[in-house]
């Protein structure tokens, strides 16, 4: 008999986002998973948490936890001892150990990371300019745009594009085909030096297109993942990112959170602090 998922119960008096990020985070150790996670949000009584630690009792099953209302908190960490289900408060030591640093009390108030300040209003604006402007379907948010990413297929482009969105980077982002010319403004940038070319190595970009076939239901001999099809389209990338004079980065053995990094490092030297980004920049080959 196939051994039953792991299941994760993450509960929160606010969204929840923080303690799932966290816990895919750590899943990422594990290949992702497979692990089962089931959000119980907004909880703001004693019964919810009753049977959510039940459930989690019944199922052998982890609670991951962003309970910042005292009284809650400390209600599901007994239920939890009680019932024998492992519970991981994810902000818990955190604040305790920033307490000690301060020396005043927190304000122990649910959602505060997500009030309606300017921030969040540029995130909400950044990912919907991201969708808008994604793979080159208007080329009229170029010269809005904080970032203009080009590559060819498969080079992570939206998965990039919305990373950075989240980050409060307007990104737009234009493929570059050999059949298809890029769009005029492209060139016509007052500020070219926003734009960023997305390079990756050939086999790479063979075995992701083989891949990306085959989930498609599709054959691996298509023209989509020939390797005399791949070399012409880089070939070409490479001629216009040449033209552009733009900068590069090699995406070929980097996560999508690697080659945010790189960029929002790129765009701190280059704008200074003109972005507040919530990410932590690291050294990275951005040539």
């Amino acid at each position: 008999m196939a051994a039953q998922m792991p299941v994760v119960y993450i509960v929160s008096d606010s969204v929840g986002e923080t303690a799932e990020f966290v816990v895919r985070a750590a899943a990422s150790q594990f290949n992702g998973g497979p692990f089962d996670l089931r959000r119980v949000s907004h909880v703001d009584d004693a019964s919810v948490i009753d049977e959510t630690v039940e459930s989690a009792r019944e199922e052998q099953a982890i609670l991951a936890f962003t309970v910042v209302l005292p009284h809650l908190r400390e209600h599901l960490i007994h239920q939890a001892k009680v019932r024998g289900v492992t519970a991981v408060d994810i902000m818990g030591p955190m604040i305790e150990a920033l307490e000690s640093v301060v020396g005043r009390s927190p304000r122990r108030q649910a959602g505060l990371v997500h009030q309606l300040d300017d921030e969040y209003f540029r995130r909400v604006e950044a990912i919907e300019f991201a969708v808008k402007y994604d793979d080159g379907r208007d080329s009229r948010g170029l010269e809005r745009a904080d970032l203009v990413l080009i590559g060819v297929s498969r080079t992570s482009k939206t998965p990039l594009s919305m990373y950075l969105a989240h980050r409060r980077v307007y990104v737009a982002n234009i493929p570059l085909v050999p059949e298809i010319s890029p769009p005029q403004e492209l060139f016509r940038l007052r500020n070219p030096g926003k734009i960023i070319g997305l390079t990756i190595n050939p086999e790479k970009l063979h075995a992701i297109r083989q891949e990306r076939l085959k989930s498609l239901g599709l054959l691996p001999q298509a023209a989509y993942a020939n390797q005399n099809r791949i070399d012409e389209e880089l070939t070409y990338a490479r001629s216009i990112m040449s033209r552009l004079h733009c900068r590069t980065i090699d995406v070929s053995d980097k996560a999508v959170e690697e080659t945010a990094a790189i960029v929002l490092d790129y765009l701190s030297q280059r704008r200074g602090a003109e972005f507040n980004f919530d990410i932590a920049t690291t050294d990275g080959s951005l040539s």
